[in-house]
């Protein structure tokens, strides 16, 4: 009986002693899963939270995201949704320019001359052919007339010659607006004005040349001309101002040097285009269901998809000769160009590498990021209906967060 007694006593204070001990914690099946959640998966959860922003209430958000690494896309949403691209364009037109005209590729501004010289005194016509260079500038211009001067020249009765045959007449493009800050397009350029001709004279005069007489003449170079003086630019050069800086002047220009590469002279708006439905078929896109203007994104009439963006950065990522050379001209994230003071101080400042766009009511962001995965990405934001385009940004930049976590 005692032994009962005893064994009874020893269980009760066993039962005791576990109930005073804190419970065992069990993992939450929430945590479990979010600590396994692959990373695709998680940066879409990411991406899918901040699409709740209230802003979307009244405003249009177009996206895509390609994993480069692994060569299929990562998230999308309202993809194939056309919206107005903005200076996004230019990124477009770089990777045509690039992929048709190549990385070696030249803008030329060129000067010719026929007549007789005689006693120093040049008697004839000084041809100055337009190449459409928009970084001609003070250094070429005294080249032209260093050049007359070498030929032995102190004065001249010349006609000044300008030949615009490059390009149509059209001095704006399609679906730009009168109330912007258009440049005017035209061949021949002197600091990117229409002010050539004025600048050949000084600097004539400037190298100790007395012009007896200057006549004004538009016409094409003949065959008999002799080259006397050509100054060039690269495409790189090209490149830096346009997509860093979002140079439209200098996007219109490499556009209409797409156009003149088919052969067409005068070359045209819809040569370059015609460029660009090429390069999208390439890629097995239909280039009919999109609307193409013009080569800087001032047009209104530019319509692509985040689909369509992504997709041109996927192309250029594919191809190194077109990467090499884009690459390093994209605004870089809290340091340079557009992007400089965007995204500082974030996980996505020196990892976005990108092209900006704005008009009114639009944004629009495409390029390059490096995920904390060591994956490399490439993206298209497209937002319009933003009464202000500051929170477009807002949330772009949100966006791209997310990826860079």
């Amino acid at each position: 009986m005692k032994r009962i007694l005893i064994a009874t006593l020893l269980m009760a204070c066993t039962l005791a002693v576990q109930a005073q001990r804190p419970a065992t914690r069990t993992a939450s099946p929430t945590a479990k899963s979010t600590a396994t959640t692959p990373w695709p998966d998680a940066v879409a959860q990411r991406l899918d939270a901040l699409m709740a922003d209230s802003l979307l209430e009244t405003a249009q958000l177009g996206m895509m995201v390609w994993d480069l690494t692994t060569d299929q896309p990562l998230y999308q949403r309202n993809h194939r949704q056309l919206m107005r691209t903005a200076s996004t364009m230019k990124a477009f037109t770089a990777i045509a320019a690039l992929d048709r005209l190549g990385g070696d590729y030249r803008v030329r501004t060129s000067l010719y001359y026929t007549g007789e010289i005689t006693d120093s005194v040049f008697s004839g016509q000084l041809y100055c052919q337009g190449g459409m260079d928009p970084l001609f500038s003070q250094a070429d211009i005294e080249a032209f007339a260093h050049s007359v001067r070498q030929m032995g020249v102190k004065a001249a009765a010349i006609d000044i010659v300008l030949d615009n045959s490059m390009k149509d007449t059209l001095r704006w493009g399609e679906g730009w607006c009168w109330d912007d800050n258009n440049p005017t397009l035209t061949p021949l350029l002197y600091n990117g004005r229409d002010t050539f001709k004025d600048h050949l004279v000084m600097a004539l005069q400037a190298d100790s040349i007395d012009l007896i007489t200057v006549t004004l003449l538009r016409d094409t170079v003949p065959q008999d001309a002799q080259l006397l003086c050509q100054r060039t630019h690269t495409i790189d050069e090209l490149l830096q101002p346009m997509m860093k800086d979002s140079h439209n002047l200098t996007a219109e220009c490499l556009y209409y040097q797409l156009a003149a590469a088919t052969g067409r002279h005068p070359a045209t708006a819809a040569d370059a285009q015609r460029v660009e439905q090429e390069l999208l078929k390439k890629m097995g896109l239909d280039g009919g269901a999109y609307r193409l203007a013009d080569g800087s994104g001032l047009s209104l009439y530019n319509y692509l998809s985040p689909e369509c963006l992504t997709l041109l950065m996927r192309y250029a990522f594919q191809h190194p000769d077109i990467y090499r050379h884009l690459l390093p001209s994209l605004p870089v994230a809290g340091k340079d160009g557009t992007l400089e003071k965007r995204m500082r101080r974030t996980p996505a400042q020196g990892r976005v590498q990108a092209k900006t766009g704005t008009v009114a009511a639009v944004s629009t962001l495409t390029g390059y990021i490096t995920a904390p995965n060591g994956h490399r990405l490439c993206f298209a934001i497209m937002m319009q209906g933003l009464r202000r385009v500051v929170d477009g940004r807002r949330l772009q930049d949100a966006l791209c967060v997310a990826l860079c976590q």
